[in-house]
């Protein structure tokens, strides 16, 4: 089983290290405090059709990889692989 565990752990440290650049190529939120006021519209075009674009996929892309880390480091803690 030490196979199984030095194989999990590497596709572990490989999908963290994307997660980490993933996380770092999508844009910040630039809305601020000015959205509470009603300083910034949300029903543009943009906002609409983001899922569509670079960012959405991106942001679908981040959550698959954090699902991802997530089961890796589930099935590491496991018993039986120790």
């Amino acid at each position: 089983m030490s196979v199984l565990k030095t194989v999990i752990t590497i596709i572990l440290v490989i999908v963290s290290i994307i997660l980490s650049i993933v996380v770092l190529m999508q844009e910040g939120k630039q809305e601020g405090l000015g959205s509470l006021a009603g300083g910034a519209s949300t029903d543009t075009y943009w906002s609409k059709n983001k899922g569509r674009s670079k960012e959405g996929a991106l942001k679908k892309f981040t959550t698959v990889l954090a699902v991802i880390f997530f089961i890796l480091a589930l099935l590491l803690n496991l018993k039986w692989l120790n």
